[in-house]
């Protein structure tokens, strides 16, 4: 045997949620292939980039590494500040990236925000788990002040989608893990007070008005109408290829990013996205019965609580949009639409939640006691 590593770290891992990962990854890139080559070249690089983070991270010892885990919360506000800053817009209208001198590459440090949002509120709640009956308004408080200070700040490019996922997720978690509940009746009630100031106010763009004021319209705009008739062409069963007039011939936008659901209908039909809408529901409920596996282990409940959450509100906000039950906010369907970031953000995520399975009961990581008894077993069988 291997002094430095046991083969029972294999045995921790779960491998039921590769089998709902891969399929995704697949159809996606046959859906992605039959739109564009060139598309379909770039999504096997990121298809490959991410498996690979998806294998490193699994290896990494992060609950060792927790200490890492604030510093990494707060040299991303940092970048999320020099955004906001010196941020340069790529066509968009929006202050998202961040680009590197010399080599004009961008970043989005709103991406790395999702992951470090997690495993931050992960290490608070492990270093003070929830008392009988939830938490209560101080600790609450603290809570939110770690989810509200990016999701300001990522407003403030603007970029309403991202910044309304890391809301809801972060105070998802908070929901799942214990809060008093007579606090989650008082925000309720601020909600319903305040909703509409806030809606009026300066810390909503006009053009984000704009969208809710085209979702509330009668007469859909043209990408939506695009998008419900490549739906609507679908049928029950699907079309051929070459019989998807809507993708092929260009009339539905982003074809292959924020509308590639539209797309699946129609090569697909009906009962396609039924399948699709249930891997994805399957693929929710498997994370968080992994969150509920074990009641004291915060680290992973936290963990695969936010990826759950996060899963679910990408697709249901994609999907209602696609489909024009919500406005369009550019989201991504997780693991589907073709995109670098957001894949590489998703497979770095169900890493982490593999490694912290496959590491629960500390069977490696240079543990001294376990490495000085296999090498004096290793040695004295030589």
């Amino acid at each position: 045997m291997n002094p430095f590593f046991d083969r029972k770290v294999l045995s921790q891992f779960d491998y039921v949620l590769p089998f709902f990962i891969l399929p995704l990854i697949v159809i996606s890139g046959v859906l992605i292939g039959e739109v564009s080559e060139l598309l379909s070249s770039k999504h096997l690089v990121y298809s490959l980039v991410g498996i690979s983070i998806f294998v490193i991270v699994a290896f990494i010892p992060i609950r060792r590494l927790s200490f890492l885990v604030p510093i990494a919360y707060w040299l991303s506000i940092f970048l999320l500040i020099l955004t906001d800053l010196i941020g340069v817009d790529r066509g968009m209208g929006a202050q998202r990236w961040l680009e590197i001198p010399f080599i004009h590459f961008t970043l989005q440090p709103s991406e790395f925000m999702k992951p470090t949002l997690i495993l931050m509120i992960a290490y608070l709640i492990d270093q003070k788990p929830p008392p009988k009956g939830g938490y209560r308004l101080k600790q609450f408080l603290i809570f939110s002040a770690y989810i509200c200070l990016p999701v300001v700040l990522i407003q403030l490019q603007p970029d309403l989608g991202t910044a309304i996922t890391l809301f809801a997720m972060g105070f998802g978690i908070l929901f799942l893990v214990g809060v008093h509940y007579k606090i989650w009746l008082a925000i309720a009630g601020v909600i319903i007070v305040f909703a509409p100031i806030l809606y009026s106010s300066p810390f909503i763009k006009d053009y984000q008005r704009k969208r809710v004021v085209e979702f509330l319209s009668e007469k859909p705009k043209y990408q939506l109408q695009q998008s419900l008739i490549a739906i609507g062409s679908g049928g029950y069963n699907g079309k051929k290829k070459e019989e998807a007039t809507q993708a092929q011939l260009k009339f539905l936008p982003i074809a292959t990013s924020d509308f590639i659901f539209a797309y699946f209908a129609e090569r697909f039909g009906f009962w396609g996205a039924m399948g699709l809408l249930a891997l994805y529901l399957f693929l929710i409920l498997h994370i968080l019965s992994i969150g509920m596996s074990d009641s004291k282990d915060y680290y992973l409940q936290c963990v695969a609580y936010g990826i759950a959450m996060l899963v679910f509100i990408y697709t249901a906000i994609n999907i209602g949009m696609v489909m024009g039950l919500l406005p369009v906010v550019g989201l991504p369907l997780p693991l589907f639409s073709y995109g670098g970031s957001s894949f590489a953000t998703f497979m770095l995520l169900f890493g982490v939640l593999e490694n912290l399975l496959a590491f629960k009961f500390k069977f490696v990581y240079n543990h001294p006691p376990f490495i000085s008894s296999n090498m004096g077993k290793h040695h004295t069988n030589t």
